[in-house]
């Protein structure tokens, strides 16, 4: 059976945060790890919508790309 993780919007603000905080690279760190420990990462279409328009009213489209890939 494949492990799975549903993110939030808060652990997916936290990664796609423009700012380097400590917080925030600990979190793309985790993220970063969980392929390579077997997990399938699930993004919601409702968080993907929240986080894109938070960056957007932020004028954050350089970190906005991110997100497409």
């Amino acid at each position: 059976m494949s492990k799975v993780i549903l993110l939030d919007s808060a652990p997916v603000g936290l990664i796609t945060n423009p700012k380097a905080t400590p917080l925030s690279v600990q979190c793309q760190q985790w993220f970063l790890s969980l392929s390579q420990r077997g997990y399938q990462v699930i993004l919601p279409e409702i968080i993907d919508y929240e986080i894109r328009r938070k960056l957007l009213r932020a004028n954050a489209a350089y970190y906005l790309l991110n997100l497409i890939g």
